[in-house]
């Protein structure tokens, strides 16, 4: 065998070369390796999103509510339902809207959305807009935990969901105490008013479990602001970066754009209710891996 060795073999090097020249050699030869490494662990590292179905989401709309439970209206969110529900069919979700449904009627539709075949489904979507406190979502009639409505999605009661995400909507603020209106005059519209409604947050943001993510629309400590035309600020801003970038920027990337976006929102008033008073939505992300709702083929 020749001293020089097998050149054209990736590890062997003629003897008349430099020590620089090796290094160099070996340099773009980890380079490949790693290159190679990459490419081919990124597709275990996003969520499989080619099944059959994007899946099924689930939009609780509560507009009004039993008077004994001395919560207010809430104008705005029949605006939030209608953009949530098209930009999501857009993503090709199955969606599904209910309005101003009670307690029994709210645990039937979502016990038996867990109990559906999701195998040839990517994910699964729930939305629930409403008034809310104490970790706590209100129906027509009265209240429901969080934990409740998230459990049905677990391993142990709905398999065929295990290892897909689970997306969680919460726009559930408490609307009484801190529950006051402005009318907003910008200078493009002086014309016309708007009603501005601004809830007080004492919703808990708590994670689930794996491969849940959980997106609300204003932490703890925060005000979340309603306008009775264009809906709340959270699903306004929500729905515009999913009909820009829905289709194309990882999930929790574009959480992270409409935290920014509502967190710069603010309200054009000298009203001394309103200074210092922020929106900054959030969210507890429990995936496992990154989300894409790339185009359906």
């Amino acid at each position: 065998q020749s001293q020089q060795g097998d050149i054209n073999h990736p590890l062997n090097f003629p003897f008349d070369l430099t020590v620089m020249q090796m290094i160099i050699i070996v340099n773009i030869i980890q380079t490949d390796l790693h290159k190679s490494i990459k490419v081919s662990s990124d597709g275990a590292e996003e969520y499989q999103m080619n099944n059959k179905r994007r899946g099924l989401a689930l939009i609780f709309n509560q507009e009004d509510f039993f008077w004994r439970l001395d919560l207010k209206e809430r104008p705005g969110t029949n605006v939030d339902r209608d953009n949530l529900e098209k930009r999501l069919k857009d993503l090709n979700f199955e969606v599904k809207c209910h309005n101003n449904l009670k307690v029994e009627e709210v645990l039937e539709k979502i016990g038996k959305a867990a109990e559906e075949d999701h195998s040839d489904a990517d994910c699964f979507l729930l939305a629930f807009l409403s008034h809310g406190e104490d970790n706590h979502v209100y129906c027509h009639d009265g209240k429901i935990s969080i934990q409740e409505i998230t459990s049905m999605f677990k391993g142990d009661k709905c398999q065929n969901l295990v290892g897909k995400p689970k997306i969680f909507i919460i726009q559930a603020c408490r609307g009484k105490e801190f529950d006051v209106s402005v009318t907003v005059t910008p200078a493009s519209t002086m014309e016309s008013e708007e009603k501005v409604f601004m809830d007080a947050s004492t919703i808990q943001t708590l994670p689930a479990g794996a491969d849940f993510i959980m997106c609300y629309s204003v932490a703890q400590g925060y005000y979340s602001f309603r306008e009775k035309d264009n809906g709340s600020w959270y699903i306004q801003d929500l729905c515009q970066l999913l009909q820009k970038y829905g289709d194309s920027l990882e999930f929790t990337e574009l959480l992270t754009r409409v935290n920014r976006k509502v967190s710069l929102r603010n309200i054009p008033t000298c009203s001394p209710k309103f200074i210092g008073k922020k929106q900054m939505p959030c969210f507890a992300s429990m995936l496992t891996k990154k989300l894409y709702f790339r185009p359906k083929k």
